[in-house]
Parts: C-alpha cells; structure tokens; sequence
C-alpha cells in the first residue's frame, strides 16, 4: 500500500509517518514527487497501518496497491520517471540514442565507432565488456581492458557508457567505469544480480527476458527499487515466438503498454530483436512512432569481420542515414534527439 501525504505536508510529519510504519515492523520507501509526497509501506501486517494511521497529520490517504509491482507501476508514482545523467535526460521529450559494437574489440574499433556515432547524434556508447555467450568456445569479451577503453571513449568524446554486468561478483568493479549498469535479458530474473545493481547506487538498464511477460519485467524492476535504487530503464528486445525469420519477436505494443501502467523509461533495441541489419532502421523508426524513450542499436565498421552479433550490426554510415531519418519520426510525434 502507499500513504500518499497532503499538498504541503511537512518533513517533520512525513518522519513522524514513517517512523510510525517502522514500529510495525514494516518497511518504508518514501517517493518525493514534486506535488506530494508518497510512502511506500512493505510488510504483512498493512491492516493496522490503516486504522492507525489515517489521522495522523499530514496524510491525505491510504491506498492498496493491487498490481503486484508495488514500486514500479503508476499506483505509487504517477509521474513518468526521467532519469538525468551529466545532461542527458532518459524519459523526458528528448529520445535518447544508445550505440556501439556488440563487443568492445580493441582500441582503434571503439574509438573510431564512438567519435562517429557521437558526430551523428548519439546520447550514448554501448559495448560489451563481458559476453554470456550461447557457446563456450564463443568471444568472451576483454573484460575489465574493455572497461578502461570504453571510459577512454567517454573521456575523449564526452559520450555516457553503458555496459552489461553478468556477474553479481563484478558490479563494483562495472561501477567504476560505466554510467549506466545493464542487465541483459538472460539475467532478467538473476535475483541476486538484480539486488547487487540496486545496492550499486547506478542508474540500471533491465532488459527483458525473451520469455518473459511485462509483469515479469516489472517484478524484476521490483528486486532493484526496493533496495532503494529507482533510476531504472526498461528494455524492449524481442521476445520468443514461433517465427524463425527474425532472431526475436519485436513486441512493439510492450513499448505503450509498459508506459500505460509503469513510470519508468522504455529503450527499444531492434539489433537484438531481429538479427538483421536491414530491419534495424525501420524498427527504429517504428519504436519512436510507438513512444519509445530511446534506441540501442549496434554499430560496427566492418560488420562481417565482427567478433559478436555482425549480422544485426549497422556499418557506420548506415547509422549516419539512420539518424537523419529518425530525427524527422521524432519531430512528427513532439519527440526531439
């Protein structure tokens, strides 16, 4: 349930609602939006929140919250979320770009794509470090050198870096290059990596599991607000359907359907959704005509001699056409990149 406080309520009596939660045994999470504030209340024993506490100074009301995503969801924060690093602002007007190798390959590769993809009007650089890959005997990633490159990349191009995180045992280690912690949809319900990037203090990318449902992603947002980190993105990359053309099923519709009953940004990436490059562009655009809040697209110079993920890559110009074509979608719908 949630303890919504009135218009004006003081911090001393939203302490003194807390601290009251808190001799119940219960757990708090206080969201402070910028009309009012809320009061997320976690535990068994609600029922005597409600009668105590109804006429206590400064709470307007008490609600249930039905849906099972107590944090995640509009019930507890109606506003949409907008996330604000260094400038870039992830859920608000701007539709945000996220590019780069599947895989960090080595020095001159990276910087070559991220002074391109800068120049072209992306927000932010995108490169693997550490690769889960279906295959043992496949590319691994350059672990933590790729880390140093990639904040290399941001030192010299001004670029924001965001990289995927596997292991709970790396997170620290994640955080202190990148900006932004990605879990990727293999480790959606990895719960324990889940609660280790939500204790990290960074801003996480959740991507969705290929097999799993919007409630799903939700709940796995759940695992990281709750130890108390709410600067989540949420990431659409195709589900698992019966078509076999494409790597994934895009599931456009999750893009406005996860807006109408969530508050948190949604990225969509079309490189991993369907494996091929010529379907990148329009998915791109379909993405922001959808509502999308950012793009992640993969980017290489040379896609046939990549390392990781080629066919679904876009060659460096490529990208450049893509940019100018989902500048003009953007404007259409009041968006802007």
């Amino acid at each position: 349930m949630i303890i919504v406080m009135s218009t004006g309520a003081t911090e001393k009596q939203i302490k003194s609602v807390i601290d009251k939660v808190h001799s119940y045994g219960l757990r708090t999470h206080p969201i402070y939006g910028v009309r009012k504030t809320v009061i997320g209340v976690i535990g068994d024993n609600k029922t005597v929140v409600v009668e105590s506490m109804s006429g206590m100074p400064g709470v307007e009301s008490i609600i249930p919250i039905l849906q099972p995503y107590k944090f995640a969801g509009r019930e507890a924060h109606p506003d949409d979320s907008v996330i604000e690093l260094d400038g870039v602002r992830i859920g608000g007007r701007e539709v945000v770009v996220i590019a780069g190798p599947c895989a960090v390959e080595g020095r001159e590769q990276l910087m070559g794509i991220a002074r391109r993809v800068k120049k072209s009007g992306a927000s932010l650089l995108r490169g693997g470090a550490y690769k889960p890959r279906t295959s043992p005997y496949s590319f691994q990633g350059l672990g933590e050198e790729a880390l140093k490159l990639l904040a290399e990349a941001r030192e010299e191009t001004g670029l924001l870096v965001i990289t995927e995180v596997t292991d709970p045992r790396n997170v620290d280690l994640v955080g202190q290059y990148a900006d932004i912690l990605q879990v990727g949809a293999r480790n959606m319900q990895n719960f324990v990596l889940l609660t280790e990037v939500g204790m990290s203090g960074h801003p996480v990318m959740l991507k969705r599991g290929p097999s799993s449902t919007i409630t799903d992603l939700l709940l796995a947002a759940e695992y990281v607000i709750i130890e108390g980190n709410r600067d989540i993105i949420l990431c659409e990359r195709g589900i698992t359907t019966f078509e076999s053309y494409t790597r994934n099923t895009l599931d456009l519709s999750a893009v406005p359907a996860i807006k109408h009953v969530s508050h948190l940004p949604v990225v969509v990436d079309p490189s991993h959704a369907t494996g091929k490059s010529h379907l990148v562009e329009p998915m791109c655009l379909a993405a922001i005509a959808s509502g999308a809040d950012g793009l992640m697209v993969e980017v290489h110079p040379d896609p046939d001699q990549a390392l990781c993920d080629g066919p679904q890559a876009l060659t460096l110009d490529g990208f450049d056409r893509m940019m100018d074509k989902i500048k003009a979608i953007a404007d259409i719908v009041g968006r802007e990149i």
